[in-house]
């Protein structure tokens, strides 16, 4: 089983999001790449069974700006049989807008036919333990969700 985890920040946050989910993926033997959402195409997620964006939001509901054209080319993709999961840090100053960005992916994962292996994981901020549980065991149930679309 091989996994594509994406990210986008600017403070840290989401890469040490990423780097929680990518861990409990390879502890469950799932073949995993990590990379930058400016270093990623949408089209990668065709290569694998476990497709996982973490998106920061910027500002009062903003998508990452280095992360619009990954953003705009994910509306093209056909995914159907793959499996998808969005987590990703906001900041709960911002209200309604908090982590508007994981929910704006995850809206757009759906349009392109693939299945939703988890809940969407909002984080405020840095992850804390309450928020390391919750990515593990987001982590586990994409692999799950997987595991039975085989």
């Amino acid at each position: 089983m091989k996994a594509l985890v994406v990210y986008a920040t600017i403070t840290g946050n989401n890469e040490d999001v990423a780097d929680i989910i990518t861990e409990v993926l390879e502890n469950q033997d799932v073949e995993v790449e990590e990379t930058e959402i400016t270093m990623a195409d949408p089209a990668d997620f065709e290569d694998v069974d476990i497709c996982v964006v973490c998106p920061y939001t910027y500002d009062e509901g903003a998508l990452p700006e280095e992360g619009m054209d990954f953003y705009e080319d994910l509306q093209d993709e056909e995914l159907d049989g793959k499996v998808y999961g969005v987590a990703g840090s906001g900041d709960t100053f911002y209200g309604d807008n908090f982590c508007k960005a994981v929910d704006d992916f995850g809206k757009v994962f759906e349009e392109t036919g693939a299945t939703k292996g988890s809940e969407n994981v909002h984080v405020n901020l840095a992850p804390e333990e309450d928020d390391i549980v919750k990515l593990d065991e987001f982590a586990k149930q994409l692999v799950e969700k997987a595991g039975q679309n085989d």
